[in-house]
């Protein structure tokens, strides 16, 4: 089968066409024809990675699919050849810029019915990583609606952020805060149904007072979140909850003690990584995450096509994630 890879770890145009043997599921797995994939930051940042390629081992990248069952494992239950379906796959298995993918059955989902391939395809990762951050280590489902409860999302223009916002909009009581720092981004999440929006290029804390707030109940630090630390640390009501899926160098958390903050990381690649007991939640998410599409609840985030899944497409999308300047999300189409 076709793939895109690289067999040395490095910058974007390391990438290059390869072609490997087809891919067998196991007996939880299904066999998908991928029609379309969009690219995230992990993409950028696993190619970056020392050691995590060799011409012996070369590596695919790609988290986000929409394709279209060929085959189901002898445990499979609820798929059958010929279905379409989504899912970010699991990142201790091959990626799926390639023409077939082999991915857990208990971690996709089907399809919404009123969207086309590329437009599923921006939505997985980022969807099952803000479902994760709500309701799973937030536990946004416990405020109460009588406290004004507040969520603040820091740098809420980017992939995961334009899927929080709608979730937390359609799925919760909380007044929504995000923060973006150009016109066309505080825009985009205005659109997509934030109460306020906010110049994270300000000290957050004065930018946020100056609109008569002083405290928010749920922070949610999606990049450069220690540059924030200080104003968070302000910000955040007492027995508030902070939650963060970047990779900071240093994350001093001593000064959240005495309010009894409770702080969560979130990557959504935990279930599959560790093959916990409740894996299947994966599933149980997208299925309900296509509901909410198909009724209107929803929209993709699909910000930008960049055509087929080609080598220079897949380059220009990597650079383009990494200019930090990208909104919703970056998807290609076919071979």
């Amino acid at each position: 089968m076709q793939a895109i890879g690289y067999c040395a770890p490095g910058a974007a145009d390391v990438l290059e066409a390869l072609e490997l043997p087809d891919p067998l599921p196991g007996e939880h797995d299904l066999l998908v024809e991928v029609k379309a994939v969009s690219v995230n930051p992990v993409d950028t940042k696993v190619r970056a990675r020392p050691g995590s390629a060799s011409e012996e081992a070369p590596k695919v990248l790609g988290w986000d699919v929409a394709g279209v069952v060929k085959a189901v494992g002898a445990k499979v239950e609820g798929f059958a050849p010929g279905e379409r379906v989504w899912y970010a796959g699991a990142i201790d298995r091959p990626g799926a810029n390639s023409e077939l993918h082999v991915v857990d059955a208990r971690i996709a989902g089907h399809m919404p019915a009123s969207l086309d391939f590329a437009q599923a395809a921006a939505l997985p990762l980022t969807s099952i990583t803000a479902w994760e951050l709500l309701f799973d280590r937030l536990e946004i489902q416990r405020a109460d609606p009588l406290d004004d409860p507040r969520l603040l999302v820091i740098g809420a223009a980017g992939g995961v952020g334009s899927i929080l916002i709608q979730l937390a909009r359609q799925l919760s009581s909380l007044e929504v805060i995000g923060t973006a720092s150009r016109a066309e981004t505080r825009d985009w999440l205005t659109e997509l149904g934030a109460h306020r929006v906010v110049d994270h290029s300000r000290p957050l804390d004065q930018a946020l007072a100056e609109q008569g707030i002083d405290r928010i109940d749920y922070v949610i630090g999606l990049n450069h979140t220690d540059q924030h630390l200080e104003a968070i640390t302000k910000l955040v009501a007492p027995q508030g909850k902070f939650a963060l899926i970047d990779d900071p160098a240093e994350l001093d958390i001593l000064p959240l003690k005495y309010k009894s903050v409770s702080v969560h990381w979130e990557t959504m690649f935990t279930r599959s990584l560790y093959q916990t007991a409740d894996i299947g939640q994966q599933r149980r998410l997208l299925e309900k995450l296509a509901r909410l599409v198909d009724a209107g609840r929803v929209r993709t985030t699909c910000a930008e096509h960049y055509g087929r899944i080609s080598v220079d497409n897949l380059v220009r999308a990597h650079r383009f994630i990494e200019s930090g300047k990208a909104r919703g999300k970056v998807v290609l189409e076919g071979f």
